[in-house]
């Protein structure tokens, strides 16, 4: 497990570009912050954390199963992750932050992810009525 990455993941690097393009100004991983957010918008207050679907067990995602070989240690190991996750949120918020996850399914597509952006208010409406 030692091999994935944590940081400057695929499905992040989309994110960021998206959010980039909207015209919006961002910091990376501040270590300063409860769980070192993915990407945040100080001016906004906001915390994005771009979750892995499988490593954080998106529910009803296809990406999401529990690997046949030593399901036990998966399910725990799921479900420690999912606590961590509350927890930090949790905590951000108790500190006066926003917090927002997009999920790597949502990041992908590209039709999708600006409608996540939108309908978060992550970023704002383009004037021409689209986002790119």
């Amino acid at each position: 497990m030692g091999r994935f990455k944590s940081s400057n993941t695929a499905p992040e690097i989309l994110v960021r570009k998206a959010i980039h393009r909207a015209g919006r100004r961002f910091r990376l991983h501040c270590k300063g912050l409860p769980g070192k957010p993915d990407i945040v918008l100080p001016r906004y207050k906001m915390a994005l954390f771009v979750h892995g679907c499988f490593w954080h067990h998106h529910d009803n995602c296809h990406v999401a199963k529990i690997p046949r070989s030593n399901p036990d240690f998966w399910v725990s190991k799921f479900r420690v992750n999912k606590e961590r996750d509350q927890r930090v949120a949790a905590e951000l918020r108790r500190l006066g932050w926003t917090v927002e996850v997009i999920w790597e399914c949502e990041a992908k597509d590209p039709a999708v992810l600006d409608s996540v952006l939108l309908e978060r208010k992550i970023v704002e409406p383009s004037p021409l009525g689209k986002s790119r």
